[in-house]
């Protein structure tokens, strides 16, 4: 009885937590807003389901995919949520404080909100500040700014990077996007 309890009240918690489809002006910084064309729930495990041209707005956080998994565990911290986004690629979005926007895609973009640690896993790239990493998979520590990128294990494939000087960023800033 108190499983099936439990249960009704993970539907609700979803739609509030992860599905805010109401348009406002400008909406608050914690409001996460999910649009897709499909949406399912699996209510034992704690998983919502949106598929078919996902898009996900959390604050200045933007999320575009073919599918999307909301986890929501006790074991993933404070938060308790992970983001799995998969497409051809998904793309995530970040503006950050100086301004300037990260942007991460992959076939597999994987968020964790509480640590802000984000996964890209097959054909993953990031972009910031005019830098640019690709990789088979990348891994980025938001908070600590730190990233991680690997090649394939079976793959001739290398890690790319592209550098760009300091002068030639300040000159993109101003005026080109």
């Amino acid at each position: 009885m108190t499983n099936n309890f439990t249960h009704l009240l993970v539907i609700p918690s979803l739609f509030i937590a992860f599905a805010s489809f109401a348009e406002t002006a400008s909406p608050p910084a914690d409001q996460v807003s999910i649009s897709a064309e499909k949406q399912l729930a699996q209510l034992k495990d704690n998983i919502g389901i949106f598929e078919k041209n996902v898009e996900i707005t959390h604050g200045n956080r933007h999320i575009r995919a073919d599918r999307l998994e909301v986890h929501e565990r006790e074991d993933l911290g404070d938060n308790k949520q992970l983001l799995v986004a998969t497409g051809s690629p998904a793309y995530f979005e970040e503006k950050q404080t100086d301004g300037t926007v990260m942007s991460a895609s992959a076939d597999e973009v994987r968020y964790d909100v509480a640590t802000r640690y984000l996964t890209l896993i097959g054909n993953a790239q990031v972009t910031q500040a005019g830098q640019k990493i690709n990789a088979k998979s990348i891994t980025y520590d938001m908070d600590q700014q730190l990233i991680s990128a690997e090649k394939g294990a079976s793959s001739d494939d290398r890690v790319h990077t592209i550098l760009v000087p300091a002068n030639s960023k300040k000159t993109k800033s101003k005026g080109q996007p």
